[in-house]
């Protein structure tokens, strides 16, 4: 659908698990971002030739809370670039500098 509107990259949710997208020739600086929450995530990520992998939950504690010991270990089992995700605040955005080279996103942050 991202190619059928000549859009510049698409995102692949977690839960998506197929490589249907690499039958495709993507335009030069089409970008592919994908999220995972474990290890078997993040392997089928990079078969999936994303560019970023968004690793969530950082702070926020639901079920697929990570916290920050878990995230390091699982963002240095990639040699993808990753991005902190999930419930990042005013509160713990100083928690980060623990994290060494990561991006990170977060909605309530901003707001």
């Amino acid at each position: 659908m991202a190619l059928k509107l000549n859009l510049d990259g698409a995102y692949i949710p977690a839960f998506n698990k197929s490589y249907e997208h690499l039958a495709y020739s993507l335009k030069k600086n089409f970008k592919i971002i994908g999220s995972a929450h474990n290890f078997k995530e993040i392997k089928i990520k990079e078969n999936q030739n994303v560019e970023k992998i968004f690793l969530s939950s950082l702070f926020k504690k639901n079920k697929n809370y990570l916290g920050i010991y878990k995230f390091k270990i699982l963002s240095h089992l990639t040699s993808k670039k990753t991005v902190a995700l999930g419930g990042i605040s005013t509160k713990n955005i100083r928690s980060l500098k623990l994290l060494t080279n990561i991006d990170f996103a977060g909605i309530s942050y901003f707001e």
